[in-house]
């Protein structure tokens, strides 16, 4: 059990979680979309929101900002999240524009505004709960594409919340976080998207 729970947070890891709202949404967009966009949008998420992120955690624990991929400290957080706001802004401003999918790009805005309000606690001293962030904002997500595109997700839905309670599970048993910082992730991850939704649903 102890390396079921500790596997789920990186199975679940926050890198990921972009790139499969996308996909998600690819999935379900009654839009015609050609084939060759969408490869072009998937292959260019995946260089800049996993390839990227993953080759400046290197550098960055070269260069002795960071110990280890745990990000256990909140000093350890600040350049990890501050690159993170970086890469999503040449995320709206180069791949999801609000002419080509208005959708995606309010979804990475909500990221945005997640991640720039996860790095202020940081430097508060706050350790929120990225896992929980990225994850409850995807929910979020997915839940307004269904209103959206009136379409029924409810197993996605109800998968989306067992994997939500399992990524929370795993990190109070990694001792990663309190439930004050899980439930902190939570709120700054679904909040933005919500907020966001009338401008674009």
């Amino acid at each position: 059990m102890n390396h079921i729970l500790r596997s789920i947070s990186f199975i679940f890891h926050p890198l990921f979680m972009p790139l499969l709202g996308v996909i998600f949404y690819f999935s379900k967009s009654p839009r015609f979309i050609p084939k060759e966009v969408i490869w072009a949008k998937l292959v260019s998420l995946f260089i800049l929101t996993i390839v990227l992120p993953i080759l400046l955690y290197f550098l960055l624990k070269t260069l002795g900002k960071v110990k280890s991929v745990y990000l256990e400290t909140t000093t350890e957080r600040i350049f990890p999240l501050l690159l993170n706001c970086i890469v999503v802004l040449i995320v709206i401003q180069r791949i999801l524009t609000p002419t080509q999918i208005i959708e995606l790009y309010y979804f990475f805005i909500g990221i945005l505004i997640s991640t720039i309000m996860c790095l202020a606690l940081v430097i508060f001293k706050f350790k929120a709960s990225i896992h929980m962030m990225a994850v409850c904002g995807v929910f979020m997500f997915f839940i307004a594409l269904s209103i959206h595109f009136s379409i029924n997700i409810n197993g996605t839905l109800a998968l989306m919340a067992i994997i939500m309670g399992a990524i929370a599970t795993s990190r109070l048993h990694m001792n990663a976080h309190t439930y004050k910082e899980l439930i902190m992730g939570v709120f700054i991850g679904i909040v933005p998207q919500l907020i966001l939704v009338p401008y674009w649903l």
